[in-house]
């Protein structure tokens, strides 16, 4: 089955066309400035539907002659609606509409990405996959705020969690590499990037997560905060910022950024090494919250069997894995410095023989996730 998955945002679509029954990337790639003016030697595209023409015209050499199967949809949010990918028709393209309010910056670009492959090719067979639906399973003592209630019935104001298809996705890998029934898996996994989260996993089922009713929410981020008192939001409003200040200052100004100067791990670490204090005091607050958050879901599950690194930083940074793990010292973990050091498309352990929990590093394949629920979801339908 060739299944394209698409990644649609407000100026941007990245899609990968992949043969699912053959594990196999036939062609990859990014449309950028969707809606801006063209550069110097650029092609003008002023819509996501002229994108795809694009994208249409770099699949054809891959496709040699044969059809796409069905479209895979990374949608960001699906509320308590979605607990698991769906046939999209028009009373879902709707229903995740409905949901724009709670991401705003992401909801809406999913569904011109939807309309838009409606448009290219009528009759075309989609499947939305929600980056919430795996976080669908933490009980309501993990996903309630402490608020008046009004707040969730009315405005719907509950921690959705993020990033659930890669955590998905590395828990079912890490258990598989650890040769132990997914049922009976307990692990912390830490999807650690430009946004970053962790997720507590008990039974191979999500029961908490950093992340919240927005992506701001849980661990320092490139460039958002994470944690933080929320009378500074009130305090900020009272000084004369706006609501969409703040939102920028927290969301595109904090994190990595704001503590150090940069958001890129790689320069963080270079800067490190120079003698720069505050690349150090960046690292050291990231490293920390982080190491707080292993602890506290280690307690969740019940008693972690593994700490599992992925995305970029977390399949990358060696030096940001030693930060992490030499703070864990208290629940036993030990990491190896050699396997550390060690670079690796692979899915592999490096912690010590000795060590109280295994930690592992898992590479994450979104793509490969969402083309497999695709898949999955289509031949069900045709089985009906």
């Amino acid at each position: 089955m060739l299944v394209l998955v698409i990644n649609s945002g407000s100026s941007s679509l990245k899609y990968q066309l992949r043969d699912v029954d053959a594990d196999e990337v036939l062609v990859e790639g990014i449309v950028e400035r969707i809606g801006f003016p063209a550069e110097d030697g650029e092609i003008e595209i002023p819509d996501h539907e002229a994108a795809l023409d694009v994208v249409d015209a770099a699949l054809q050499d891959a496709l040699g002659g044969r059809q796409i199967d069905a479209v895979g949809h990374r949608v960001v949010h699906g509320g308590e609606r979605f607990s698991q990918p769906v046939l999209i028709n028009n009373e879902i393209t709707r229903a995740i509409e409905r949901l724009n309010p709670l991401a705003p910056l992401h909801n809406p670009a999913n569904v011109v990405g939807i309309r838009a492959i409606e448009e290219k090719w009528p009759g075309m067979r989609q499947v939305a996959v929600f980056d919430t639906a795996y976080h669908r399973t933490i009980p309501e003592r993990a996903w309630r705020y402490a608020v008046p209630d009004w707040l969730y019935t009315r405005h719907g104001i509950r921690r959705y969690g993020f990033h659930g298809t890669s955590h998905e996705y590395v828990a079912r890998r890490a258990a598989a590499l650890l040769e132990l029934p997914l049922e009976a898996f307990n692990a912390v996994v830490l999807h650690l990037g430009n946004g970053a989260s962790a997720t507590a996993v008990q039974g191979g089922r999500s029961v908490d997560t950093s992340m919240g009713f927005t992506p701001l929410e849980g661990l320092v981020m490139g460039t958002r905060s994470g944690d933080l008192d929320p009378s500074i939001l009130v305090y900020l409003g009272r000084q004369g910022m706006s609501p969409d200040e703040i939102d920028d200052l927290l969301n595109r100004e904090s994190g990595l950024k704001g503590l150090g100067g940069s958001n890129d791990m790689r320069t963080l670490v270079g800067a490190v090494e120079r003698g720069e204090a505050k690349a150090q005091r960046a690292l050291d607050v990231a490293a920390y919250r982080l190491a707080k958050y292993i602890g506290a879901y280690h307690v969740a599950v019940g008693g972690a069997q593994a700490i599992v690194f992925t995305a970029g930083i977390g399949e990358n940074s060696t030096v940001f894995r030693s930060l992490v793990a030499d703070r864990l010292g208290a629940l036993g973990v030990a990491v190896d410095p050699d396997a550390n050091a060690l670079r690796s498309p692979d899915p592999r352990v490096i912690s010590t023989e000795g060590s109280a929990i295994a930690v592992l590093v898992v590479p994450t394949d979104e793509e490969r996730a969402i083309a497999e629920a695709t898949a999955a979801v289509v031949r069900t339908s045709a089985v009906r």
